[in-house]
């Protein structure tokens, strides 16, 4: 079978998961609608192997992202960055040290989420930094430089922009949604929720009728965001 490519070579659908399965740690307000069923997410990527164009992230460390996603991404043959909370590694729920080195020795990305998983536009100028320097501790366990960071909730302006660039992230990703230049310093994701099913999400990824107007309103919108 041939295998769907997009239509621009130079553009990607980013994908962002958060949990798999039963989570083993409290979750925050509203996280439940992230954590996708086992079956679920093994549907899911069944669909994704069919278009490489789409990048897989997922977002918070969850212990999952080892005792399920990394098996089931070895078997489909894909590969994903996976961005960890700095604090939260070897807590109960959440990666331990040895995870996050069993995803890099398995050749999965690793990238930073912050220290605290707190919303990077809500802290002061230290506090954003102390952020940014949780990059330094995920390196120490993951035993590679962390180059690629994602945004919190989202939660970003000029001003963590700036700093993302200070601290010399060459990537960062969003969950803005929508389609991305590949080689983009800034990238949006599409987050997939549990009520999300794989046919919702390759409709998502298949470029089609009209995705000009709708991508140029949702850039007219990430440059607001930039600009404020």
């Amino acid at each position: 079978m041939i295998e769907p490519s997009h239509p621009d070579p130079s553009e990607v659908f980013n994908v962002c998961f958060h949990g798999i399965g039963a989570p083993q740690r409290e979750l925050e307000v509203d996280e439940e609608q992230y954590w996708l069923e086992v079956d679920q997410f093994e549907e899911m990527l069944e669909m994704i192997r069919r278009y490489p164009f789409v990048r897989i992230t997922f977002d918070d460390g969850n212990a999952s992202d080892v005792t399920f996603a990394l098996p089931a991404l070895l078997r489909h043959g894909l590969s994903a960055t996976f961005f960890v909370v700095a604090g939260r590694i070897d807590t109960p729920g959440s990666l331990s040290a040895d995870g996050v080195r069993a995803l890099v020795g398995s050749g999965m990305g690793i990238g930073a989420h912050g220290l605290a998983h707190r919303p990077w536009r809500s802290l002061d100028d230290a506090g954003l930094d102390a952020e940014m320097r949780a990059a330094d501790t995920i390196a120490e366990f993951a035993r590679v430089p962390i180059r690629e960071a994602a945004c919190p909730f989202g939660s970003y302006d000029r001003r963590v922009l700036n700093m993302l660039r200070r601290h010399g992230f060459r990537r960062v990703y969003t969950v803005d949604g929508g389609h991305a230049k590949r080689d983009a310093w800034l990238q949006p994701r599409y987050t997939v929720q549990k009520e999300d099913t794989p046919a919702d999400v390759e409709r998502l990824a298949r470029p089609r009728r009209g995705v000009a107007l709708t991508s140029a309103v949702r850039s007219g919108k990430t440059l607001i965001k930039r600009l404020r």
